[in-house]
């Protein structure tokens, strides 16, 4: 493999290219950081190689494109490159009926209500801390029974479930929607375009939501407090994630000192953590295949609960049901003061898990999540708590262990065992809300690429991440084997719970606003009963930060650390990869003599054309590859064929091989880009590629060629000229409406010789590898942040020895970018 190493030193004619970035971040309409868009996202039939097609906040240069226009010689042709964008490139939100839609629910139920589902097993012992009196077990109860019905079944179910960006859930996904509806962020250039925007106009909204949201988009702390919600919340799930296997399972497996009291605490954290082990190998499995086994377990303990509580209501205390009464929660709260508000720390664990519902969303969908829940999963659930009310009214002291306690007589033993299957199962939810919120912060560049699996063909949003389940599963062990009882991991455990909610509650209000159009005069009445909701159990959960949340709020902080700092790096990498993000015909030209040449601006040194047939690859982006642009501007040499091979992921298995290839010329000539859209099952990099390749512009040339000869045969027969309007998009012919073409035999015949002749001497896998550095005279704190981001970046990125093609034609071009 031969490699070129090249210090990239700004051209001298080129500096007035680079942005003013100060200026760029403080403006509050910008359009793009290279530069204003100026045509309708859904004109793709338009949309050439000199559109800048970005969108972020910062404003990129307004000046030289008019000018460098004017400058381009009369040779010269705008790309043709109307394939760049099809409508399928944006994610579309799976819609499933019938059977599949129950299908759906029935696997929702193994997954997402384990965490919720489990709650019955420690509620009450967390909440009290010596037997209870039946007027503050019957307060309690009120509590719990109302907190399941606004905090799930109205806040999440009926109304933040609505807030999902194309089918993903979370906060971070609410912030991801908010960031289509608003100019609220920037985002990579070379992805940008497969982010369907959807702003509304001003003309949309009400005049009260035009102002917040003009304010909101203006105010640079606004925009940051909005980034570090979602990035916060995506990081205390997580590290609640550490915690709620470890609580979960803990908590079933203690259950054996109520057949053995003489059994070792050693016994019980060895039992959880094989149990913790296992969980976390059969991840690979896919939801799909562990349901299979995970959702008859949740069905059947969630179905024990329900018998077990209609048992003890029928033997013990049917009168708990005035609970149903809110008045009974609110005067449990007055009569208790400071230490009723203490024990809502307890009460929250009656819901938690709520969070990993809204983040496993995309893992399934709305209808199904709400059928689950309403159809089954509530009811049970309400039972289980009334049920152990009436126990406990009568045998006070059972509140230590509500759930085994409470078992009906011979029944001990299978709810043992149901329950440690339970604990197990609980722990899903967390394991799939996390691999669900790390490839959304993936997406908007807020952690490194790592390898994401995609378990299913049928429910696309169903993912594996092998890194963060293994990474998981240590946290989850040792956190278990430290903690090493309920009670401990209880004070742990709900604070970062109610700060997601708390989050969620103010990202889905600014979504009604702006993205559902609702008036903020509206909104604002039920946030403000939300919100106080969310208040109380956040600041009762507080209390149990000198205790063991500090653990988990630590971590998150960490967490967000390191997601902000990698956002940071690369935004400051988009910046300095400005200069090159411009169409072909800001480089390169040709004269009127037919020599290729350097523009103007590059001095208009003669280009030499080398033999062979160059493949120059580039990630997702749709202007130059920058390994081009830097090739010709330091080698003043270009292959005699040259193909810009984009790659274009899409979420969906596999793409049919006929809608896979799109071909275009651009400006240069024998210069062509191949842009491959591809499933997530799909095979694209193959030793043979640029066969595939070739042949994709083999078929371009010859349909392009048939279709302009049929053109002339029905417009103007025996006319040897003719001005081309077609526009032909299937796979591999793309006719843009303003390229001139002379149709003759010998043309085609000439290119295709060249072609075959190109591909015949010598193929070139022509790759970039990007070295960055820090920028002379940058200040103390931000060079320590920038080092930090390209420590990650240089032990993350991709290794060329990872693409299966052969390393013996592969040329690697090395530059230097200052960030």
């Amino acid at each position: 493999m031969a490699t070129i190493r090249i210090a990239d030193v700004p051209h001298p004619k080129s500096e007035y290219l680079r942005p003013n970035l100060q200026d760029g971040v403080t403006s509050s309409g910008g359009d793009g950081i290279y530069g204003r868009r100026s045509f309708s996202r859904s004109d793709a039939s338009g949309l050439h190689d000199d559109i800048y097609n970005i969108r972020s906040r910062s404003r990129g240069p307004s000046t030289n494109r008019r000018g460098s226009r004017s400058r381009m010689s009369m040779t010269d042709r705008e790309d043709d490159d109307p394939g760049l964008q099809t409508p399928g490139d944006f994610k579309e939100k799976q819609i499933f009926k019938g059977k599949l839609l129950l299908w759906l629910s029935y696997q929702s139920i193994g997954v997402i209500y384990g965490d919720i589902g489990t709650s019955p097993l420690y509620v009450y012992s967390s909440t009290f801390s010596s037997a209870p009196s039946r007027q503050d077990l019957i307060g309690v109860l009120s509590i719990i029974i109302w907190s399941l019905f606004m905090m799930v079944t109205v806040k999440y179910v009926m109304v933040i479930l609505r807030a999902d960006n194309d089918g993903e859930g979370g906060t971070f996904s609410t912030y991801s929607l908010l960031s289509r509806y608003m100019n609220i962020t920037n985002r990579d250039p070379r992805e940008a375009s497969l982010v369907r925007l959807q702003r509304h106009l001003s003309g949309d909204l009400e005049r009260a939501g035009q102002h917040v949201r003009q304010r909101l988009e203006s105010s640079r702390f606004a925009r940051g407090l909005l980034k570090l919600m979602g990035v916060l919340a995506v990081t205390m799930v997580m590290a609640d994630g550490l915690l709620t296997p470890a609580q979960s399972v803990l908590g079933a497996v203690q259950g054996i000192e109520v057949v053995d009291p003489n059994i070792s605490k050693g016994t019980v954290i060895g039992v959880t953590d094989a149990i913790l082990v296992l969980l976390f190998v059969i991840q690979p499995l896919g939801i799909t295949n562990i349901t299979f086994a995970f959702a008859p377990i949740v069905i059947i303990w969630l179905g024990f609960n329900a018998v077990f509580g209609i048992y003890n209501l029928a033997k013990y205390d049917a009168g708990v049901f005035k609970a149903f009464n809110p008045g009974y929660g609110f005067e449990f709260l007055v009569r208790n003061g400071e230490q009723g508000w203490r024990m809502l720390g307890g009460i929250l664990l009656a819901f938690t898990g709520v969070e990993a519902l809204f983040a496993d969303l995309g893992a399934f969908s709305r209808r199904a999540i709400q059928l689950s829940w309403l159809c089954y999963t509530f009811p049970c659930l309400l039972l289980a708590y009334i049920g152990q009310a009436a126990y406990i009214s009568v045998h006070p002291e059972a509140y230590t262990n509500p759930f085994f306690n409470t078992a009906p007589p011979g029944t001990i033993y299978p709810a043992l065992v149901i329950a440690i299957l339970a604990a197990i199962v609980a722990s899903q939810a967390i394991i799939t809300a996390t691999f669900q919120l790390l490839a959304q912060v993936m997406k908007l560049s807020y952690f490194p690429q790592i390898k994401v699996i995609h378990t299913s063909t049928i429910f696309h949003g169903q993912l594996y991440i092998p890194v963060a389940n293994w990474l998981l599963m240590i946290g989850t062990i040792l956190v278990a084997s430290i903690y090493n009882n309920t009670t401990s991991l209880g004070n742990a455990y709900g604070v970062c719970v109610m700060f997601v909610t708390s989050f969620d509650t103010c990202m889905v209000s600014l979504a009604a606003m702006f993205v559902w159009r609702i008036s903020p005069f509206k909104v604002i009445l039920p946030w403000i009963i939300i919100a106080c909701l969310d208040g109380a159990y956040l600041s009762s959960s507080l209390t149990k930060v000198p205790t063991g949340a500090w653990f988990t709020i630590t971590l998150a902080s960490v967490l967000a650390f390191i997601l902000l700092l990698w956002r940071f790096g690369k935004e400051q990498q988009w910046f300095a990869e400005a200069e090159d993000r411009f169409p072909t015909s800001h480089f390169v030209t040709t004269g009127p003599d037919g020599q290729i040449r350097l523009t103007d601006r590059f001095d208009r040194i003669p280009l030499s054309t080398t033999k062979g047939f160059g493949i120059f690859f580039d990630k997702a982006g749709e202007t130059t590859p920058i390994v081009f642009s830097q090739f010709v501007l330091k080698l003043t040499a270009m292959p005699e064929v040259i193909v810009f091979f984009h790659l274009r992921p899409l979420e969906t298995p596999s793409v049919a091989p006929e809608n896979r290839h799109a071909v275009s010329r651009l400006a240069i000539p024998n210069c062509y880009r191949l842009v491959v859209r591809y499933g997530y099952n799909d095979e694209i990099i193959t030793p043979n590629l640029a066969s595939v390749v070739a042949d994709q512009i083999r078929r371009y040339l010859g349909e392009k060629h048939f279709n302009l000869q049929r053109h002339v045969s029905s417009d103007s027969p025996g006319t040897p000229t003719l001005e081309n309007q077609a526009n032909n998009t299937n796979h591999v012919t793309i006719l843009g409406p303003t390229e001139k073409e002379v149709v003759s035999e010998e043309g085609y015949s000439e290119e295709l010789a060249r072609l075959e002749a190109a591909y015949a001497h010598n193929v070139l896998y022509i790759m970039g590898k990007e070295q960055m550095k820090i920028k002379e005279g940058t200040n103390y704190a931000r060079r320590v942040l920038l080092w930090m981001f390209l420590w990650i970046r240089e032990n993350t990125r991709n290794k060329m020895a990872n693409l299966r093609i052969p390393t013996d034609k592969m040329v690697e071009v090395g530059f230097l970018k200052e960030i």
